[in-house]
């Protein structure tokens, strides 16, 4: 039975939180048109248990999928395949949704064809327990427009995104595995088959934020520096690929590009994160900044635009490291 909206939960190790990102979802007027899919990625607590409750109480909602573990990407990959639904949306498991605006959604999806659907959503912050509106206000709401017209007003997160589920199944979308960032590949390997987008001015997606095990912390990200390292490279990969198939799009490759170039910027954020004195950081940074280069110099060259202080170190073949590095920090202080 087909139904308007598949719901991909990645989960691992997450009983702390689940019992609320499922809570969510239960609402008598749609819980006949959802799925909510429960990837458990090889947890060793309660997720699977936790699940399971649901998955006995709303049989034709909720499922649990249990695997061995092979990271988020994994995850998301295995929903693509068991997905029955229209759309398809991820909502990790220590996020959830604003029920109301959930149910909003789905009843516009209903009425809906686009290839790409996204709203607004919320940020919020576990350390303060404050919520952050995260608003898109770059298309009119409810109308269908060409995504190739609008796509670089805005880069559109994973958070904020729906997608048509044929075009991840009949175009063979697959993420990395073992692998954390893949958020970036599931929104952009689809670009190239996306025609039509609409916005809904609804808020969805609950982002959850300033959780020190999450891996978009600073202790996170130099934790899996390899995994960022990996994901960027694949994106570099990718977008030279694109740019020169007979089919690209030229705003579609503005897009891809532009949001590859954030990466390599993000990465070398990373390496700056850690100690000045440390040989080996700065030999990695100088190696990956290279291998950026040869993989795909029109990215490239577009990051140095989008950072100073990485336009400055490479301007110095990085001798200055320390110095440039400190001066970044004091103008980022003073901005604070």
């Amino acid at each position: 039975m087909e139904k308007t909206l598949s719901i991909v939960i990645p989960a691992y190790n997450v009983e702390k939180f689940l019992n609320n990102t499922l809570d969510s979802f239960v609402e008598d007027s749609v819980l006949a048109d959802i799925e909510v899919l429960i990837v458990d990625d090889g947890s060793k607590d309660k997720t699977a248990e936790i699940g399971n409750v649901y998955a006995q109480k709303y049989p034709n909602t909720f499922r649990v999928i249990s695997k061995e573990n092979g990271g988020h990407g994994s995850t998301i990959n295995v929903g693509i395949r068991e997905a029955v639904g229209k759309y398809f949306k991820v909502v990790d498991g220590d996020d959830w949704v604003d029920t109301k605006g959930f149910v909003q959604l789905v009843n516009n999806l209903k009425s809906c064809d686009s290839d790409f659907v996204f709203t607004n959503y919320y940020e919020y912050y576990e350390d303060v327990k404050e919520t952050k509106q995260i608003r898109f206000d770059f298309m009119e709401a409810n109308k269908e427009a060409s995504f190739a017209e609008v796509c670089n007003k805005k880069l559109l997160p994973m958070h904020a995104l729906v997608i048509k589920t044929s075009i991840l199944k009949e175009n063979g979308i697959q993420l990395d595995e073992k692998c954390f960032y893949v958020d970036v590949e599931y929104v952009l390997f689809p670009v190239p088959y996306v025609h039509t987008i609409t916005f809904f001015d609804c808020f969805v997606y609950m982002y959850r934020l300033a959780l020190d095990t999450q891996s978009v912390s600073i202790a996170g990200f130099q934790k899996h520096v390899n995994d960022h390292l990996r994901v960027c490279c694949h994106l570099l990969e990718f977008a030279k690929a694109y740019k020169a198939s007979e089919n690209a799009v030229p705003a579609y490759v503005q897009y891809i590009e532009k949001r590859a170039a954030e990466l390599i910027c993000t990465q070398s954020t990373i390496y700056s994160s850690f100690s000045w004195d440390d040989g080996k950081i700065i030999a990695d940074f100088k190696a990956f900044d290279a291998k950026a280069k040869a993989l795909n110099a029109d990215v490239y060259a577009l990051s140095n635009q989008l950072s100073k202080k990485l336009f400055l170190l490479r301007k110095t073949n990085f001798k200055f490291y320390k110095l440039i590095q400190k001066l970044s920090a004091n103008a980022n202080a003073n901005r604070a």
